[in-house]
This record gives C-alpha cells, sequence and structure tokens, in this order.
C-alpha cells in the first residue's frame, strides 16, 4: 500500500467516528519522520510491511480514543517537545497561560520558582529555558513522572531545574520561592460523564479532586503562604467555571492583587494571588 492509499483509508475510518482527517497525517509523519510537504511529493510511495503494521496498529488505538500524544510519545508545548506517557498529563496549549503569566510576575533578576504537580515537566522546563537564570524546582507524587520530567530535561539540556518527588509541599520545610505554579486536578467527580473519552486514558489522579473540584486547589492555596516569599506569587490553572471559587479561595486565606486570566480560547483558566 502507498501513502495516498494509506491516507485516504485513515481519514475515512477516523471521520467516521468524528475524530479529524489530519490525525491520519500526523500518525504517518510521526512514524516515517518526514514532512506532510514531503507526503505530498511522495504520495505514491510504498509502505514498507513493518511501517504498515504499526501504523494500522496505531489507528486502531486511535480508534479506541487513545489520545495522539500517548500514541507518538511526545507532544509540543512552549515550542518545545516533551515526551509523554501515561503517568503524565498531556501538555496542552490553555496551560501556557500559565507560563506566560509566570514570566510576567519575575522581575529581572534571578528568582525561586516551584511547579507542583508537574507531570512531564513542562511548566518547569518552559520557565527555565526561558529564564536559564532562575532556581526552578518540579515535584510530583507520581515517580514515574519525576523521571519522565527528569529525562526530558537531559534531552532539551535545560540544566537550572531540578525534579523531586513529593507530594504537594510534603519534601520541604523552611525553603521559600518567588513564584509558586501549579495545574492541580481540579475536575469534579460528577463531571466525569461529560469529558471526551480521550481523558480517560490519562491519570485520574492527576484530574479529579473532590470538593467539587477544589480540594487540592484549596491545600494548595491554604499551604502556599509558608512557603512563598514576602510579595511572592501564586499561580493556579483551573476550570473554566471556578473563578469566583477559586478567587474567594484566594482572599479566604489573605492573598491580596487576585486576577484571573483567560486561555487563548477565551474561557477563564488562571487566577493569582500575592503573598503581602
Amino acid at each position: 500500500m502507498n501513502i495516498r492509499d494509506w491516507l485516504l483509508s485513515a481519514k475515512i475510518q477516523l471521520s467516521s467516528i468524528g475524530y479529524l482527517k489530519l490525525e491520519a497525517e500526523v500518525l504517518l509523519t510521526g512514524i516515517i519522520k518526514k514532512s506532510k510537504t514531503w507526503l505530498i511529493i511522495h504520495e505514491e510511495c510504498q509502505l514498507h510491511m513493518k511501517i504498515l503494521k504499526k501504523l494500522n496498529n496505531l489507528l486502531k488505538r486511535r480508534m479506541l480514543g487513545e489520545p495522539i500524544a500517548y500514541l507518538l510519545g511526545k507532544k509540543e508545548f512552549w515550542s518545545l517537545t516533551f515526551f509523554v506517557s501515561k503517568f503524565v498529563l498531556i501538555p496542552r496549549e490553555d496551560t501556557e497561560v500559565l507560563v506566560e503569566y509566570s514570566l510576567k510576575k519575575m522581575n529581572n533578576s534571578p528568582c525561586k520558582i516551584l511547579d507542583l504537580g508537574t507531570g512531564c515537566g513542562a511548566v518547569a522546563l518552559s520557565l527555565a529555558k526561558t529564564r536559564p537564570d532562575c532556581d526552578i524546582t518540579g515535584i510530583d507524587c507520581i515517580t514515574e513522572a519525576v523521571n519522565l520530567a527528569k529525562y526530558n530535561a537531559n534531552r532539551l539540556k535545560i540544566k537550572n531545574v531540578n525534579f523531586f518527588y513529593s507530594n504537594w509541599f510534603s519534601i520541604f520545610s523552611i525553603e521559600k520561592f518567588d513564584i509558586i505554579v501549579s495545574n492541580p486536578p481540579y475536575i469534579k467527580l460528577d463531571e466525569i460523564d461529560l469529558l471526551e473519552r480521550d481523558i480517560f486514558f490519562e491519570p485520574f489522579v492527576s484530574l479529579i479532586s473532590s470538593n467539587n473540584g477544589l480540594s487540592d486547589i484549596e491545600y494548595i492555596i491554604k499551604n502556599a503562604k509558608k512557603y512563598l516569599t514576602h510579595s511572592g506569587w501564586l499561580l493556579l490553572e483551573h476550570g473554566y467555571n471556578q473563578k469566583n471559587e477559586v478567587q474567594n479561595i484566594f482572599k479566604y486565606y489573605d492573598f491580596l492583587e487576585i486576577a484571573s486570566y483567560k486561555d487563548y480560547s477565551g474561557n477563564d483558566r488562571i487566577t493569582i494571588g500575592r503573598n503581602i
């Protein structure tokens, strides 16, 4: 089978269950390591049987709902490529807003930053890459996630970041950070039925939180003041409909200069507060 015929067949299968046709090109380019332009020019090229078997296997897994990022083992974020696995959330474009506003809250001098629930290290490494003068720490309660974040740091040759196993702040005693950022679990238990099926392949411990999705958010806000410097910032990602509740939690624990910002899709996505 040549490239043109495989793409045509794959697009028909994907579109039949509501997936985007372009995912066929994404799978093919990811496996044969060629550009989409190359595919067009060489559409008559025959696919080797081993490649064809691998492609068809990935296509079947995609038809069952497994995300493209897990199939290819990588995802782009902040113009960097991160390796991902079933032990970490897939980095999403909306979370880049967390990086963007963290950078805006940094001054021109070196600072210490903590990323809670770092996953594959996307946020921590994006900050570290952009600000090589700063000292970044990323923690996660999943050992495989910590190891993957370390792997991504080594592969990207980013030196000003360290990753550790920790249940939120559990490994810290007297450490102070100028900025704490987190994309914690914030999906409500009763929202599970509303989620797209792709998300069921991702680790639930990183997605679901009790108390209407606010349990982990409140825990972080409540405890963050002990680990923030005076005038330090806490920045949290949250659900599109949680802005008011999250702002109220910030107020309850005496944060000031509280503000919320939208993601690139126009949804309320992060809320920040200052430790004064």
